[in-house]
């Protein structure tokens, strides 16, 4: 049998696929967040090599940093595999083969950003664009799995262009209090490296800078928590289905723990397993976004232009002769 009746993939399978690739994503988000919390961001001071050599050396830092970025090729493997497998897909849809296209190409753009990041000694702009990279990948691997899940046309767009551009309004919001909260990383003791490293932070406030970022991030996540109370009630108030209210229920319990454990962690001086646990709940919530934006679903078109007034007079006058007995017998 040819290696491409081979691949060839139903929707099911490839459904699977999609959720694996989202899962493997979310993951790799997670331990690059333990690389940097355990101080091993350093742990090989060169790339794509470690130390020189093809293998890191027994030191605990260069095996926690190794592993992860062993673990971000096997996630890239998966990827090229969810793309590949796109094209194989039988129906083939476009949609989806664009979408899983972006996924390889946002894990080496991973790859090449964390190695300047390397290079440049972990410096705090890097290492906020390294997370931001990472939760542009996963909007394209969230839209991958949820198109992937519902055929073309098996859903009813809305008419409700309020409701669906609330929730659509939620990604932003949500999008500014992650950066937020990583720029109190970049200020905070987390930096990334052991004992003994030079590592840049983030300090233009001087000492006062993680005190100054931690408060405006935590009026960004407040006012983030207030707008998606307020899109779960006018979802209700409109009559929105069981399916469209929980991903908005499910982050809004996603964000009051995260208050809780970010209130915890800054009385506590930030330790490093709750901090830890914090961008756990981040990368949730950020999903949970997504997940809402596409279960809010897609708006009717709005009807064309009006005809020009000429047209619409030309109309009004057959309309009236129209309705004009006729003299006629």
């Amino acid at each position: 049998m040819p290696l491409r009746q081979r691949l060839l993939v139903n929707p099911t399978q490839y459904r699977r696929v999609a959720y694996l690739t989202l899962a493997a994503l979310t993951l790799i988000v997670l331990t690059g967040a333990a690389v940097r919390l355990t101080g091993s961001g350093l742990g090989c001071p060169d790339w794509p090599k470690c130390y020189g050599n093809a293998l890191p050396p027994l030191s605990t830092h260069a095996l926690i940093e190794f592993g992860n970025r062993a673990l971000s090729g096997v996630v890239g493997v998966m990827t090229v595999v969810a793309a590949v497998l796109a094209f194989t897909r039988r129906p083939f849809r476009r949609d989806l083969a664009l979408l899983a296209l972006c996924l390889p190409l946002g894990v080496v753009a991973q790859a090449v950003l964390g190695g300047f990041t390397v290079r440049e000694h972990l410096a705090p702009g890097f290492v906020m664009g390294h997370f931001a990279l990472s939760m542009i990948v996963l909007v394209a691997a969230v839209a991958l799995a949820w198109r992937s899940t519902h055929e073309p046309g098996s859903r009813p767009r809305s008419n409700d262009r309020l409701t669906v551009w609330s929730v659509r309004a939620l990604a932003p919001l949500g999008a500014l209090a992650i950066f937020a909260g990583t720029a109190a990383t970049a200020a905070g003791p987390h930096a990334g490296g052991s004992p003994g490293q030079r590592i840049h932070r983030l300090h233009f406030k001087g000492a006062d800078t993680l005190t100054w970022v931690v408060h405006r991030h935590a009026t960004i996540a407040a006012l983030f928590g207030l707008a998606v109370i307020g899109v779960w009630f006018l979802r209700r108030r409109r009559g929105a289905s069981q399916d469209a209210l929980e991903p908005v229920t499910v982050l809004g319990v996603l964000l009051a723990a995260q208050g809780l454990i970010g209130s915890v962690q800054y009385a506590l001086a930030l330790p490093t397993d709750m901090v830890w646990v914090h961008v756990l709940l981040a990368t949730l919530s950020w999903l949970a976004v997504l997940w809402s934006v596409a279960a809010a679903g897609t708006l009717v078109p709005r009807l064309r232009a009006s005809p020009a007034p000429e047209a619409r007079r030309l109309s009004r006058s057959a309309s009236r002769a129209a309705s004009t007995p006729s003299d006629a017998y």
